[in-house]
């Protein structure tokens, strides 16, 4: 039997968040204006995440209130509506900074799942 869809999603959600994590190692601020496929790579590893994050049951969401939720799915809405305005000193915030609490608390959720 397949696991539920809740699962997968922030299974989706980890697998993206890391694979950012790991684009960054080693690299600088610096790099993100000069290499537009790291540019790219990021910002749709990121709409990914929030993609995944907004299709999680609200139920799901309420039971798991310490991941930002909302301010996950609201970056994707940013990233894909206002694509010609991202302002990268804020992706490389939330890449460096914000996913590596966010990966500790999808992989406690999904260890508490099986």
């Amino acid at each position: 039997m397949p696991p539920p869809k809740g699962a997968v999603r922030l299974r989706h959600m980890l697998d993206h968040a890391r694979e950012a994590v790991s684009m960054v190692q080693g690299k600088t601020r610096v790099d993100l204006d000069t290499d537009r496929k790291l540019n790219l790579a990021l910002v749709r590893l990121l709409e990914i995440i929030g993609e995944a994050a907004g299709r999680i049951s609200k139920a799901d969401r309420d039971r798991y209130s310490n991941i930002p939720w909302a301010e996950i799915v609201g970056l994707r809405n940013r990233l894909i509506h206002g694509y010609d305005e991202v302002d990268l000193d804020i992706l490389w915030e939330i890449v460096t900074a914000d996913l590596t609490p966010l990966i500790k608390n999808l992989e406690n959720l999904l260890e508490a799942k099986r």
